[in-house]
């Protein structure tokens, strides 16, 4: 039996040292986040390490993320705020 590897995407929101807010999507939160943790993801945290996983939205494709990924990022942080409020997530990861 074949696995459907097309839904396990997800987009996430963390939350940094400072309180800033960083979206992004991946197919293995946990280790994203541990990339993220070491300096290793994305440059945006080598001034501002991650703090936790405020919000993460699963079932998607890659498509489907990036797009959910565009929609929040364009959103004023107010918005995000309301949204991790909605389904908090809240996750330590390190």
């Amino acid at each position: 039996m074949a696995i459907n590897t097309e839904e396990t995407w997800c987009v996430y929101i963390i939350e940094t040292q400072s309180g800033k807010l960083y979206t992004g999507i991946t197919n293995n939160l946990e280790k994203r986040f541990q990339a993220h943790y070491r300096g290793k993801g994305a440059k945006y945290f080598r001034s501002d390490p991650p703090r936790f996983i405020v919000w993460s939205e699963s079932g998607h494709t890659r498509s489907s993320a990036s797009k959910r990924e565009y929609e929040i990022k364009k959103w004023p942080r107010r918005k995000k705020l309301v949204l991790t409020l909605d389904k908090p997530t809240k996750i330590f990861l390190r």
